[in-house]
């Protein structure tokens, strides 16, 4: 099949097949031939860190951190910057002859393939990318497998790469992932043996998930019941958004007495919850909703927008925005600034405060608060109350409707579902979708809100710790036995790696939409289906239905 490029990793690619000529997200050819090169080195890199380690040859810490910042550079709507790609290729290219050279020195035999030593011109790289990109693997099953994986590790290393900005590291998951992108790329593995690999990575995962919420927790303590402003303050703001809370801290840190005030949108709501964050006044509240919404809203907040992570939605040409608008970690966009971390770990938001105070207060666009904060240790706090609701029958069902929101209207179903669940269900939710439904006057029972908010989409960990805490205050054998449904929106390669670290952990009957994975082969749908009970939504009626609700 001849293609401009060939993506297909997110929920929106095109027909549900894959992206051919441009991005639905936004991204160009270019940009996606640039992402298929930095995969192709991190491979050729991730084959002789392997062997290395497995000779107990030291090699640079650099190592690890190019792995991670190559894999979260290349997750759907992190980096639309081709310029900025290419300098990280070129810095790739580097570390792994550096790595080849320090093999040769200890007389270590490399495998012998191409990623390791392909050399070529950057005139040649889009013509190498159509080679080297997903289309590489011919049979339509071990494809789809090795996409699988390599998702779900791009989703893993989103989770390190912010808790290694805490100073969390884990030497084992970092080998796990080049080993696992050395053995896709070195190894005749077959179906077995990938979704041996795909359940493994999921297992990974988990440890990826409790690595990060250790992490956040250290830093910035144990979420708490909150109460978050949706509206606006008189005084210039700064939106901070994408997932990353190091960076908010710095920046709330460096924002005092400046007369800014900083606001949190999309994935950075969670924010609130953290004692450490309530003692920054001027951290006014939430700003916005979920991601896909942002044109709207950056447009009418007047002020500076900081994109931490990944979540960027490409401005129109000439918006009224796009000038005000940072990057930084491992996001970019073409003509927007970023902002590097320096030698000592630390980030100069100077110049982002400074143009903040030039700016206009942000325009009110709504009012009112969000209530969250319950991730497991907040959620343990209140066990006894939750557990008496069930024993008494006022809460008949958990249901986890965790997971990313989008643009399509299918994703009304969310919405519509949510609405829908009688009074005795209480919906548990971690990540962007719970903008579908957290605002909705969905009440509470007993004084436990309708809807328990653990956080982003990584803290979906705290939901599987939930579902524990709750079978063993049953006592119950299984967590399958617990009246827990789970009804979860995908859209990207966190959502991914979350979706097999609940597999792993033997979950059945997990639903998930607004569509399967066009990177699911058919077979690999009926294998998910048979050993998993991984089925997709259908319609809010028939699943209310299906779910005996």
């Amino acid at each position: 099949m001849k293609t401009q490029m060939f993506c297909f990793q997110c929920q929106e690619t095109a027909k549900n097949t894959g992206c051919t000529i441009a991005g639905v997200c936004g991204k160009k050819a270019q940009t996606a031939a640039a992402m298929d090169m930095l995969l192709f080195v991190t491979r050729g890199i991730s084959v002789i860190s392997t062997t290395l380690r497995d000779k107990h040859i030291p090699f640079s810490d650099k190592v690890d951190e190019f792995v991670l910042d190559a894999l979260f550079t290349t997750i759907t709507n992190a980096n639309f910057d081709t310029s900025e790609i290419m300098t990280k290729i070129q810095h790739g290219f580097d570390l792994r002859d550096n790595l080849v050279k320090i093999a040769k020195k200890n007389s270590i035999e490399i495998p012998d393939v191409e990623a390791v030593y392909w050399h070529g011109p950057i005139s040649s790289y889009t013509q190498k990318a159509s080679e080297v990109g997903v289309l590489r693997t011919e049979n339509e099953d071990i494809r789809s497998l090795k996409e699988l994986i390599t998702y779900g590790l791009k989703g893993m290393a989103a989770y390190l790469s912010h808790a290694r900005n805490l100073g969390f590291r884990d030497a084992n998951l970092d080998a796990y992932i080049q080993r696992t992108l050395s053995d896709i790329c070195t190894k005749q593995l077959s179906f077995d043996d990938l979704f041996s690999i795909v359940l493994q990575t999921g297992e990974m995962g988990v440890k990826a998930m409790a690595l990060l919420d250790t992490a956040n927790t250290s830093s910035f303590g144990n979420p708490e019941t909150s109460k978050v402003n949706l509206g606006v303050g008189k005084r210039p703001g700064i939106l901070v958004s994408g997932h990353d809370y190091h960076d908010l801290e710095m920046l709330l840190e460096q924002s005092i007495n400046t007369g800014v005030d900083i606001y949190t949108h999309g994935e950075m709501l969670p924010a609130h919850y953290y004692p450490l964050f309530k003692k920054y006044p001027h951290l006014v509240g939430n700003y916005g909703g979920s991601w896909w919404h942002q044109k709207d809203e950056f447009a009418r907040f007047n002020g500076p927008i900081l994109f931490t992570t990944n979540c960027i939605v490409p401005p129109v040409d000439g918006s009224v925005y796009k000038e005000r608008m940072f990057t930084t970690n491992s996001s970019g966009y073409p003509g927007c600034r970023h902002i590097e971390c320096g030698e000592n770990g630390k980030k100069d938001f100077s110049e982002i405060i400074a143009i903040a105070r030039h700016c206009g207060s942000p325009q009110e666009i709504e009012s009112g608060h969000i209530i969250g904060g319950f991730a497991h240790n907040q959620v343990e706090q209140i066990a006894d109350k939750i557990v008496d609701a069930v024993k008494s029958g006022k809460i008949r069902k958990f249901v986890v409707m965790a997971g990313c929101d989008g643009r399509m209207p299918s994703r009304n179903y969310y919405s519509e579902f949510a609405r829908r669940l009688p009074n005795d269900c209480v919906i548990l939710t971690a990540g962007c979708a719970k903008y579908r439904y957290i605002k909705m006057p969905l009440g509470n029972i007993n004084g436990i809100p309708r809807v328990l908010d653990a956080g982003q989409c990584n803290d979906s960990y705290s939901l599987v710790l939930t579902a524990i805490l709750l079978r063993d205050a049953f006592k119950l054998q299984d967590i399958n036995q617990l009246p827990v449904i789970y009804n979860i929106a995908w859209y990207e390669q966190k959502a991914v790696i979350v979706l097999l670290a609940l597999l792993s952990l033997g979950l059945k009957n997990i639903h998930i939409g607004p569509t399967l994975p066009a990177f699911l082969s058919p077979k690999v749908v009926q294998i998910l289906s048979e050993k998993c009970s991984l089925n997709s939504i259908t319609t809010v009626d028939e699943d209310i239905d299906n779910f005996n609700i």
